[in-house]
């Protein structure tokens, strides 16, 4: 499934309020999460699981992790941003502090760049696209682009096990050997 058609299933929000909209703010809010259950419920039913978020008790600042599988090695990191005061017209700044220095399509703190391609999408869609699409549109296809080429270039930190003395990184098999699947025989 494309990127496109992902984000055309996401449901666009209408809200135009920021954490200082009181009222307005909590409408938003749930047009917010209506967004994020629909694009993780997407990204599971076809597979492609690859974020966790929590927002703190003010819904202002969100943390969690995200992962992106390249050569069969699960390279995650950690995840925050914060709602900008003039959220929704100015767009979150995504960040993964683990790779701050690690490439140059970032800023300090590890903030991902999105100036010239995302950020141009977001001001044309004012107030339709919110967190959701922010992942979707933004960190994604960052993630796609980068992830190799800081793999290849050996900058990027790896998923280490603790279990294994000489660090070695873990494999995709690995991590799947926790996962209960069960699998039916037909009759």
């Amino acid at each position: 499934m494309s990127t496109t058609n992902i984000v055309e299933q996401i449901p666009r929000c209408s809200v135009r309020a920021g954490p200082r909209d009181g009222a307005q703010w909590v409408e938003r809010l749930k047009e917010e999460y209506r967004a994020l259950i629909s694009y993780i419920k997407i990204n599971k039913d076809n597979g492609r699981d690859w974020f966790k978020l929590e927002p703190n008790k003010q819904r202002t600042k969100w943390t969690g992790s995200c992962w992106f599988f390249y050569n069969n090695l699960r390279y995650e990191f950690d995840l925050e941003f914060e709602i900008p005061v003039g959220y929704p017209t100015v767009s979150p700044a995504l960040m993964l502090p683990q790779l701050d220095g690690c490439t140059v399509k970032m800023y300090r703190g590890g903030k991902i760049c999105l100036t010239d391609h995302f950020h141009p999408l977001w001001a044309r869609n004012v107030p339709r696209f919110g967190i959701a699409h922010a992942l979707a549109l933004g960190l994604a296809p960052w993630l796609a682009a980068e992830i190799p080429f800081m793999a290849a270039a050996g900058t990027i930190p790896r998923e280490i096990d603790p279990a294994c003395p000489n660090g070695a990184v873990k494999e995709e098999e690995e991590l799947l050997e926790n996962v209960d699947i069960t699998i039916e025989e037909e009759s």
